[in-house]
């Protein structure tokens, strides 16, 4: 499990020949991942616990438990939990590389690059 200010991630599974990876993420309440994009994969987010306020692309919504979303890659997105519960997603990661550097932050409440 890695700590991040806005919660924690844990790798599930990872398969690197077989281009996935699956991760399990916590975001506290009132919190917020970094506006991002990635060049190598795409994201599916499944929504477990909580609510997820989600920006993909231009579309700005919200996912409750068993509800899901496709980031295809190098799209523009933010994972954030309005809620007063923590949020937990399953991340499915499937791309040629899944290497935690291939992210491009836009934005970040917290001054990370």
């Amino acid at each position: 499990t890695v700590h991040r200010p806005w919660g924690t991630y844990t790798v599930l599974l990872e398969e690197p020949q077989a281009c996935y990876k699956l991760k399990r993420i916590v975001v506290k309440p009132k919190h917020k991942l970094s506006s991002q994009k990635h060049f190598h994969r795409n994201e599916h987010w499944i929504v477990v616990r909580g609510t997820a306020k989600i920006k993909n692309g231009n579309n700005t919504f919200l996912l409750r438990e068993n509800e899901s979303t496709y980031i295809p890659m190098g799209q523009i997105h933010r994972l954030e939990n309005p809620g007063k519960i923590e949020l937990v997603i399953i991340e499915a990661q499937v791309g040629s590389y899944l290497g935690e550097d291939d992210i491009v932050r836009l934005e970040d409440d917290f001054n990370r690059t």
